[in-house]
Formats: C-alpha cells, structure tokens, sequence
C-alpha cells in the first residue's frame, strides 16, 4: 500500500517527537479508536476535574542542579495556581502564586516578594514547569491543554503500544497524545514546534482513583530532546479535587518588612 503525503507527514513527525526506530512492534489488540472517542476521553477528564488542592514531592534535575522539596498545591484548570513549597525543619520556604496574568514569589529566606507577569520563566520560579500557567495547570491535573482548532489524526505508535491522537496547528506544530489499551488512558504527550522538533514532553503512571476519578500518581516533565532523567518528578501524596479554593488564595500582599522586587520576564 502506498503511503499518502498526509499520513507520510504524520510518521515523519512521530520520528523526529520520539526517535525510536527500533523497537520491536507491537500489534493493537483491540479496535482501532477514532477522533472522537480520542478527543472525548480528553474532554471528559477536562470537564470532571476542574481544580485541585494537593500535597507533592517534587524533585527537579532541570540546569543540572537537584531541588527536592514538598509542596502544597492549589491549582484551577483556567491556570489559578498556588504553591507553598516546604523543605524539612524549615517549613514553608517560598510561596508562588499566579491568577493568571500576573505572579507573586515570596522567599521567606531572602525575606523578598517578586512580581510581575506570569510568563513561563517567572512561573517555573518553584515548580520547574515553564510553560504558561493554564499549560502548567492542566498537566499538573493529570492532561493537557489542547491548542486551538487543530486538524486532528489518529495513529498507532508500535514502540509504545498506545493510540496517538495528533492535534496538529497550521503553522506545523503539534501536540501528540499517547492512550493506552481499550479504556484510552492517557500516558504521554509531546508537545512539538513549527519544524517538528520536541518542545516538551511529559508521562503520566502509578494511576490510582482519587474522587471517583482515574489520575496519574506520578507525573514526569522534561524540556526539549532532555530524558525524564534530567526533567522534573512529581509524586502525589494526597490531593482532592474540585473544592472552591479559599478568598485570596492567588495572590500575595508582601508581609511587613517583606523587601518587594518588580520583575520582568525570565527575571
């Protein structure tokens, strides 16, 4: 059979996301999903968890330094996000807040409040995470968010044994979708830029049903062509999900004495 220009694109894009050439293949034991099964799964883990409070820890290898600490999260689909980061016998040492546009770092050891915009560099400041504060919500609750009126393909990756949803953008950048078995549980995606190289990926495992809902127990994130190795581990110790977050949980008034530092982005 000879392969179409389209589908040619999509195994071409799947080869520079994941540069694995030789695995044995494996054959999927069950019916082929379509796009809209696919893109229903996504929708409908997006529609019943809408938020999270959570206890994590958290350890990060990204520019080559080791930061492990334990972190109080709260997070809100819509890129609301909270988190206290606690090492021990210090307690709480830093605290991020962001609403959306703008962010807040309190260093208690520096005694010092940072704001500004809330652009992947400032927000990644705690959880090494830089991407926008809704990207960072939705893989922190388990998926990801979708780009905007993307063609939509689907596919089957041998080397991983999973169904690929591909969301590809007019500008040729894309997000690809890893499900595995016949109950389409999301365990991967990739994330690629305009020339198909990998801008991010993360894994989703250790799954457990918190609320009536299936969600991974570890979530991993690493930039670029970087392993997980070197990226950023987070190990769920207890969460719940979809209560109203407390009044004024997103942002900081700098604490008397608090020195208060305007910055830009990457500052």
């Amino acid at each position: 059979m000879t392969a179409t220009p389209h589908r040619l694109g999509l195994v071409a894009l799947l080869g520079a996301a994941l540069g694995c050439a030789h695995a044995a293949p494996k054959v999927r034991p069950y019916p082929a999903p379509d796009v809209a099964t696919l893109t229903g799964v996504l929708t409908a883990r997006q529609t019943a968890v809408q938020g999270m409070n959570a206890r994590v820890r958290a350890t990060s290898w990204m520019g080559g330094e080791r930061v492990r600490a334990t972190v109080n999260m709260l997070v809100l689909r819509d890129g609301h996000l909270r988190f206290e980061a606690e090492v021990s016998l210090q307690g709480t040492v830093a605290t991020l807040t962001t609403d959306g546009p703008t962010f807040s770092l309190l260093d208690a050891r520096k005694n010092e409040l940072s704001r500004g915009p809330a652009c992947p560099a400032n927000v990644a400041s705690l959880i090494r995470i830089p991407l926008s504060p809704g990207d960072i919500a939705a893989v922190l609750l388990g998926d990801v968010r979708p780009p905007d009126a993307p063609v939509a393909v689907v596919d089957w990756d041998p080397s991983r044994g999973a169904d690929v949803l591909a969301l590809r953008e007019r500008d040729g950048g894309a997000l690809l979708l890893y499900f595995h078995g016949p109950t389409h549980e999301l365990v991967a995606a990739v994330r690629t830029g305009a020339d198909g190289s990998r801008l991010w990926q993360t894994a989703y495992d250790t799954w457990e049903t918190v609320g009536g809902v299936r969600l991974p127990g570890r979530i991993r994130f690493a930039e670029h062509n970087e392993s997980f190795d070197d990226g950023v581990d987070l190990l769920f110790k207890d969460r719940t999900l979809n209560q109203p977050p407390p009044p004024g949980a997103f942002t900081l008034a700098p604490p008397p004495g608090v020195a208060v530092k305007d910055v830009g982005c990457g500052g």
